[in-house]
């Protein structure tokens, strides 16, 4: 498991210039925890491979914990879960979010070292120490209220949708420990939104 992450604030890019090595710098750990086990990677060889110095890699992140929670915040972001009720209108809410978790199941099983590595990191970090764990929440949480076509969400709405994304994300696990089959994860995750989703605001308008 990671080492839970010191107590010490990140910086955050401003120039072009700075985004462009932060960009660079959660390529290389997503390419290098795809290859390894997080334990494995070591800080010195993402910042070789990002082409910066070890302390520009440390200013940005101060732990390897906050580098592979702002990977999954990245990887998020680039799932591209373009499930929207515009894309897809004869799709009922939980049929269109559905699609968009079994998406995004399938991108994280193609890579299982990452994904574990980014889960695990998720798990151990405490929003107080390493603030971007609680953009993974909002990021992921809000892809699903646009899948479904939620504009204005009612605070069951967003209750239930992250009652589902934690139920989702323990049935990523079971796949990625191998204690599920990849079609039982997406039957229960079908049995789930169906239980869950059935009164979304957006499909009882």
């Amino acid at each position: 498991m990671p080492r839970l992450a010191e107590v010490r604030d990140a910086a955050e890019p401003n120039s072009a210039e700075q985004h462009a090595r932060y960009g660079r710098i959660l390529d290389a750990a997503a390419q290098l925890g795809a290859e390894k086990e997080l334990e494995r990677v070591r800080m010195q060889e993402v910042a070789e491979l990002a082409g910066v110095a070890i302390g520009t890699l440390y200013r940005y992140f101060p732990s390897k914990t906050h580098l592979f929670v702002a990977v999954m915040v990245d990887q998020i972001d680039r799932m591209g879960i373009h499930l929207s009720r515009r894309s897809r209108p004869s799709a009922a809410p939980a049929d269109a979010v559905y699609d968009a978790l079994l998406q995004a199941t399938r991108a994280l099983v193609r890579a299982p070292l990452l994904a574990n590595a980014m889960i695990q990191s998720a798990a151990s970090s405490n929003a107080a120490t390493i603030p971007d764990v609680a953009k993974i929440d909002r990021h992921f949480d809000g892809r699903l209220l646009a899948a479904a076509g939620i504009d204005e969400p009612t605070v069951r709405d967003v209750t239930v949708v992250r009652l589902l994304v934690a139920l989702w994300f323990g049935l990523v696990r079971s796949a990625l420990n191998g204690r599920m089959s990849i079609p039982e994860v997406e039957s229960d995750l079908r049995v789930a939104c169906d239980l869950l989703l059935v009164d979304l605001s957006a499909g009882v308008r």
